[in-house]
């Protein structure tokens, strides 16, 4: 299988060689080669049509954001940021906007070999981003039973590389007046999640607010789980309320299997997981507990997905687990809701 061709992109000569070395070093990506800024970017990317760009944001001439800009409407590259987390989110949002589809935080905006220390993130982003799926039309959404015949009370919903967009689009669809609480877990690195936040509120019916300690899951509202803590699930008398944890430690905090176990011993069968595009299998271990529980799960399709992992491994799982390409999924979402009366 011929390697993908990536495009490394920054303006920072040390970090282009990093990058570069990191990316070679795994024997399993081509670079085909570096740009210094935006404007050099959009030329290599006419010239070789790479599978992949790791772009920088903060750029002389072009930034990354102009890039992105100019890159609307293409089907390749695929844009991964690679960029240092600022206190300023607001261009790392603005960029998954515009379609990249995930970001890598730099730990130093230095010329340091701390930079070495993405490698291993950076080289499993690359490899999944441009893994090559089945992408064959989805199954029918009704092929498999659905686990529970109970009207839901709490939709939760795990993503990862790709899940900007995918919620976007998921969360614009729900109708306002949505008879159910929503929760949701996406990993993104610490510093972006309340920004994110604000943006996905602008363009979904209902409230999306990022979690604080004690944030009252409610139906007209979509809670989104701070980057760097656990978000679970607690009963407080008949309302239903966030706790947020660092604990336990994982490869992903937060995690969608703490939401997805919480929600499950709380709300039993009247919980609905949903797994979007990502990788890994984070969600599994959750989604198996509302199965057990008698919740439904819902999963995207291959042919819809950015990365299909965390899809594929709850839907091969044998737990019940229903698939629908993208746009599906609120239609899906909205059938296991009771109507508010």
């Amino acid at each position: 299988m011929p390697q993908p061709r990536v495009l490394v992109v920054d303006d920072s000569a040390f970090a282009r060689t990093v990058l570069s070395r990191v990316l070679k070093a795994s024997g399993s990506i081509d670079v085909i080669g570096t740009a210094r800024d935006g404007e050099d970017a959009l030329v290599q990317i006419a010239e070789h049509d790479p599978d992949l760009v790791t772009l920088d944001l903060t750029m002389p001439n072009k930034d990354g954001l102009d890039v992105l800009r100019a890159l609307q409407g293409k089907r390749r590259p695929r844009v991964l940021v690679v960029s240092v987390s600022t206190i300023d989110s607001a261009p790392g949002v603005e960029a998954l906007a515009l379609g990249a589809i995930d970001i890598v935080s730099k730990p130093t905006a230095l010329a340091t070999d701390r930079l070495y220390e993405l490698g291993s993130e950076l080289v499993d982003k690359v490899l999944a981003a441009t893994a090559v799926h089945d992408v064959h039309a989805p199954a029918p959404v009704r092929a498999v039973a659905p686990a529970s015949e109970c009207p839901i009370e709490l939709v939760m919903i795990g993503t990862s590389t790709g899940g900007p967009q995918a919620l976007t689009r998921v969360l614009a669809a729900l109708p306002a007046d949505l008879n159910a609480a929503v929760a949701v877990v996406l990993h993104i690195p610490v510093g972006y999640t309340e920004a994110l936040a604000k943006r996905l509120d602008q363009s979904s019916p209902l409230e999306v607010i990022e979690a604080y300690e004690g944030v009252e899951i409610r139906r007209g509202r979509i809670v989104l789980a701070r980057a760097g803590q656990h978000l679970k699930l607690r009963r407080d008398g008949e309302r239903l309320i966030g706790h947020l944890d660092a604990l336990p430690i994982r490869p992903h905090t937060p995690a969608v299997d703490e939401l997805f176990a919480s929600g499950a011993d709380v709300c039993g069968a009247k919980c609905l997981g949903v797994v979007l595009t990502g990788m890994g299998d984070d969600g599994l271990v959750g989604a198996r507990a509302i199965a057990r529980a008698g919740g439904a799960l819902l999963t995207e399709a291959a042919s819809t997905t950015v990365v299909y992992g965390m899809p594929r491994v709850v839907f091969e799982a044998g737990i019940g687990a229903r698939q629908a390409a993208l746009d599906n999924i609120a239609t899906e979402i909205i059938s296991h809701v009771p109507i508010r009366r």
